[in-house]
């Protein structure tokens, strides 16, 4: 046990470098932690090939394939994060990988995070905020959210947690989800409809599904033709699941009134991307769980998978 290593291979930003979770693995073997992205393909498999066991902080920091068939020592990799989406599960499956992700655990710090840029959307407070910086004193008509119509596209855990907020300020929730739960219905007055009528009802709409081969481009222009001219469209799931051309074309047209978006198709996205370029739009740079409190809890978590995986019981096994 005490010759395990344990790599954490790009901490950048810092998520687990200091933390005083770390120091519950001494005790199972050495801990490297790089406090950078690694560069390059070399660099990154070069730093984890005498690994046992890998934290992941960054989902920057990617597992395909074939960087994960050049490390035949590994055993595990346990996450800081609740998505999967950087690592090859079906590969780790077949090489029996152990992947440990954090489902739920920081749902409540992400929802209030997504519920922020609906307000920071609805009452333009980055397109005054530019105005003002630039000298300028513009009125512009901002967005009542009570009793408005909120749609919410996933409602698992962190889409659930943003019904809960909405319903306390008076907003009506319908969902579309593929999996209707039923408890939500009774508990928070959540009433499902199909896909197209959330499309077409919904004042606001919030994307909350994981990312997969169903729901790439789950919104793409012919979606965004069936919303409500004016409406808000906010994604704090995964880049990939709104067509960013389409989204672009949307809000220059006018189409959609704005959107708030704490994930990208690229990450980082460049500084000269269209997108930036569009007028009603806030954008946080995937951060969605970033508080001391979200970042220690996945702290805590990744380590609780790793200590659970050593002591011969797995859990959040993907």
């Amino acid at each position: 046990m005490s010759m395990l290593n344990i790599v954490i291979p790009g901490d950048y930003p810092p998520q687990i470098a200091g933390s005083p979770q770390l120091k519950r693995l001494s005790k199972y073997g050495e801990v490297t932690l790089y406090t950078d992205r690694p560069h390059n393909v070399h660099e990154q498999v070069s730093r984890v090939l005498d690994a046992d066991i890998i934290i992941n902080t960054r989902g920057s920091v990617k597992w395909d394939k074939e960087k994960l068939s050049k490390l035949p020592k590994l055993k595990m990799i346990s996450t800081c994060s609740i998505g999967t989406d950087m690592i090859d599960l079906e590969y780790a499956r077949e090489i029996g990988l152990v992947v440990s992700n954090q489902p739920g655990r920081t749902s409540y710090v992400v929802a209030e995070h997504i519920f922020g840029l609906m307000f920071a959307l609805a009452k333009r407070a980055a397109l005054q905020t530019a105005h003002i910086k630039n000298g300028t004193w513009i009125r512009l008509e901002n967005v009542l959210l009570s009793g408005k119509m909120l749609g919410i596209i996933g409602t698992g855990n962190i889409g659930s947690n943003m019904a809960r907020l909405a319903k306390a300020i008076g907003m009506n929730v319908i969902a579309w989800t593929f999996n209707p739960s039923k408890t939500l219905v009774s508990e928070l007055g959540i009433k499902y409809v199909g896909f197209d009528e959330l499309l077409d009802q919904a004042d606001v709409i919030s994307l909350h599904v994981n990312l997969s081969e169903k729901t790439k481009h789950l919104i793409d222009s012919k979606e965004i033709s069936k919303m409500k001219n004016g409406a808000l469209l906010i994604n704090g799931g995964r880049g990939e699941l709104i067509n960013t051309e389409s989204l672009i074309d949307a809000l220059n047209s006018g189409k959609l009134g704005g959107a708030a978006l704490d994930v990208f198709d690229q990450e980082p996205i460049p500084k000269d991307h269209p997108l930036l370029e569009c007028g009603n739009v806030v954008f946080t740079p995937h951060m969605a769980d970033q508080t001391p409190e979200g970042i220690e809890l996945l702290n805590e978590g990744a380590v609780d998978n790793v200590v659970a995986y050593l002591e011969g019981n797995p859990v959040n096994v993907c």
